[in-house]
């Protein structure tokens, strides 16, 4: 067996355009005009279907439509995508086929059209249920259009998740206490719930240069929001599967966790990135990012996926750690000496584990809630012993 197909394989497909572009993110998304959507369609499943050449005979776990904004796409766009993926590999009894969608961008037929189209997940971009901070946020949305995509949402699919973003400027604990508790109670099975966190060549990481982003919480401040929120989802009984998604036993998202559990997925669309295996050998693929050349690629006779440049043992491994000590479950470490090809350095994890932050028990290394709020660090010095 290889060691992607401990994970599976999934399908992530980039949709790149927004009908603005919030001042946190540092996806790659692009407002256009206008967009031409059953030339996008083509371009799509001419990369699914060049794809699928490179790694026939796989068995599709999961299609995840991410951006951007995909609920942007026509039903038909989606239905379209879905297909291709279909007829070139084999589905899972238990596909699970998301879709990110925008509360502002949400309507009842479109999202029926997208149910018809395969979508069986919905995964709603909320980010905070009060309108101040929606308009802080650049969010184009209100709480009363948020409240209604999800009711929406719910009604069309069994499986819905949205997101928040805590630590905002000027939130204290109280306010964020009352909306975590809030979102609980709108939740049917998962949440993912993120720090705000200022990323260079975004908005908000210029005007943080230039001093003029106030209000954002001390790191003690921080770790405070972080606790808060393990203790109210863990009440809830949707505890932290990774850092920042919260589920019910049974809800979590599985696209993802293929990422985590450095499973092969193939990307597709500008700036999507891949890693899919030929003859135990892994590869990471990364795509252009620009729309407008990505496409014009695409449409050519050699396509866009590239696989010439493999990943070494060591990259492997530390890919392994740095996404699946991301997960409560943790990694097997013999799993990870295997893509070493010799055993990892017990010192480091010894070291660690005296200090409480991880925990070993027979194959599994991972994460204690000590060590959580200090992965980064934990991640630095066990990626350091190799």
């Amino acid at each position: 067996m290889e060691d992607w197909q401990a994970a599976g394989f999934g399908l992530y497909v980039h949709w790149p355009f927004c009908q603005s572009k919030c001042p946190y993110c540092d996806f790659n998304s692009h407002v256009a005009a206008q967009i031409d959507q059953r030339r996008w369609a083509e371009a799509y499943i001419a990369e699914i279907k060049r794809t699928a050449a490179l790694v026939p005979g796989r068995t599709l776990r999961t299609i995840f439509f991410g951006g951007g904004t995909p609920s942007l796409m026509e039903p038909e766009t989606v239905e379209a995508v879905i297909q291709a993926a279909l007829s070139s590999w084999n589905a899972a009894n238990d596909i699970e086929i998301t879709l990110e969608a925008n509360p502002g961008s949400v309507e009842a037929a479109r999202f029926a059209g997208y149910r018809q189209a395969g979508v069986n997940r919905v995964s709603l971009g909320v980010q905070a249920l009060n309108d101040t901070d929606l308009r802080r946020l650049g969010r184009m949305h209100s709480v009363t259009e948020a409240r209604a995509a999800l009711d929406i949402a719910q009604a069309s699919f069994d499986r819905v998740s949205f997101d928040l973003i805590y630590a905002r400027q000027d939130q204290t604990l109280a306010q964020w206490e009352a909306e975590l508790t809030e979102a609980l109670r709108l939740s049917s099975g998962h949440l993912s719930l993120y720090q705000l966190t200022i990323e260079d060549g975004t908005v908000f990481g210029e005007r943080h240069a230039r001093g003029l982003l106030r209000g954002l919480p001390t790191e003690d401040l921080g770790a405070d929001f972080f606790d808060l929120t393990q203790d109210l989802c863990n009440a809830a009984g949707m505890p932290a599967y990774e850092v920042s998604n919260h589920a019910k036993p049974g809800q979590e998202a599985r696209h993802n966790l293929i990422y985590w559990q450095a499973g092969d997925y193939a990307g597709i669309g500008p700036g999507a990135h891949g890693r899919l295996t030929r003859d135990s050998v892994r590869f990471p693929t990364a795509a252009e990012r620009t729309p407008g050349l990505w496409l014009a690629a695409a449409e050519s006779p050699l396509g866009v996926t590239d696989m010439e440049h493999a990943l070494t043992p060591e990259e492997q491994a530390i890919e392994y750690l740095l996404m699946g000590l991301r997960l409560s479950s943790g990694i097997s470490l013999a799993r990870l000496s295997a893509m070493l090809t010799h055993p990892y350095p017990a010192t480091a994890i010894d070291d660690l584990e005296s200090l409480g932050l991880v925990h070993v028990q027979e194959d599994v290394l991972s994460v204690t809630a000590k060590g959580r709020p200090l992965l980064n660090a934990v991640l630095e010095k066990l990626v350091g012993a190799l």
